[in-house]
Formats: C-alpha cells, structure tokens, sequence
C-alpha cells in the first residue's frame, strides 16, 4: 500500500512568501523546537494561504515539486524516530 505524506513547511528565514507546489500541506512556523502547533492548510481552489499562526504566506506553483519549496530551506523533514 502506498504511503501519503503530507509535506510540512517551515518559515526560519522568514521570508515574504514560500512557493511549494502542493495545495494540501501543514506549516509548523520555524524548526523545532520554536514551531507552532502543525496546522493542515488547504488551499481548495485558491492559489495561496496564510497559516493563521505565524502569517506565513504560502503560494501554489506547479513548476515547484511536490516534495519540495521556494527557497528550499523552508521544507521541513521530521527526524525519522529510533
């Protein structure tokens, strides 16, 4: 079976807006431990959202991987537990 994760991302530099090319995503704030409470945002049929925590702007751009952003510091991976 296949295994859907949904990216998480993350704004330590604080940048203006993060490009990422999914819709369906959750913002943590910054790294660990200074994130906020993970929040699934989903876009729908809008091109942008703003995390209601922190005000990270985060724009839809299907040039962008869905495993990845712009600027590529702000994708956000989990430690893999021990």
């Amino acid at each position: 079976m296949a295994q859907h994760v949904t990216p998480h991302f993350r704004n330590d530099q604080g940048v203006e807006t993060i490009r990422i090319g999914v819709k369906e995503f959750m913002c943590i704030g910054a790294s660990p431990p200074f994130d906020h409470p993970h929040v699934f945002l989903d876009m729908g049929g809008d091109s942008e959202a703003l995390c209601p925590y922190c005000g990270a702007r985060y724009v839809y751009d299907p040039e962008v991987a869905s495993d990845s952003a712009d600027p590529a510091d702000c994708v956000w991976h989990a430690e893999a537990a021990e």
